[in-house]
């Protein structure tokens, strides 16, 4: 019988190594909070952490931020005056900034096998320096790289034995295409439905994606 659901925080996250890369969702609402929490605790170091945002001075991001516990951050905004923008001023953060669209695209190219793509987002800004460029259809276009992740943290509002998972609202942008981009996806779910309970339309991210789940209820 498949039953992906593990006892705690502690079992879900078991495993995480030094200098892995993880995937943090989160856009409005959406961020694995208890998860975020429990990576603090259970201690890897050196991650590079892949967020849309890295611009709050609060909250999951700000807090793994400040445990010393992040070599990189890849992100699409960073604000001066925050933990990232401290720590980056410091030499204490390496930083890649990735504009919001390209970085999803990024994320879905890697869950869906496509091995680069070119943009033409940022072709004509710094972020082109020293990196390949093509005009297509008339547009200078800049040639970009999927971005998989070792572990995606990913948040569900519900979720059955088998992984399948919905996401409430505007959790739904980052969640599903971080959990297909990552080799092990661990998911915290707010309730727990018997299998077959979700109908089709609203398995938003499909238990094939999902190695863990959680209960966390909130």
């Amino acid at each position: 019988m498949i039953d992906k659901f593990v006892a705690d925080v502690t079992a879900a996250l078991a495993g995480i190594e030094d200098g892995a890369v993880v995937l943090l969702p989160g856009f409005g609402n959406g961020t694995p909070e208890a998860l975020a929490a429990g990576l603090v605790v259970q201690g890897a170091r050196d991650l590079t952490l892949v967020v849309n945002s890295g611009g709050r001075d609060t909250g999951p991001t700000a807090d793994l931020l400040a445990s010393g516990h992040v070599r990189k951050l890849i992100c699409s905004f960073v604000r001066p005056d925050s933990v990232a923008g401290r720590l980056f001023a410091a030499g204490k953060l390496d930083l890649e900034i990735v504009p919001q669209g390209t970085l999803a695209e990024r994320l879905r190219a890697a869950g869906a096998g496509i091995p680069a793509f070119y943009t033409p987002t940022g072709a004509d800004t710094l972020l082109a320096e020293g990196r390949e460029t093509r005009i297509i259809d008339g547009r200078n276009c800049l040639l970009e790289y999927p971005l998989p992740g070792d572990f995606a943290l990913v948040d569900a509002w519900e979720a059955d034995r088998w992984g399948n998972l919905t996401h409430r609202e505007s959790a739904r942008n980052f969640n599903p295409v971080m959990a297909s981009a990552a080799r092990l996806t661990i998911a915290q779910a707010r309730h727990v439905v018997p299998l077959g309970d979700i109908p089709p339309a609203n398995v938003h991210t499909p238990g094939v994606f999902v190695h863990r789940v959680v209960h966390v209820p909130g």
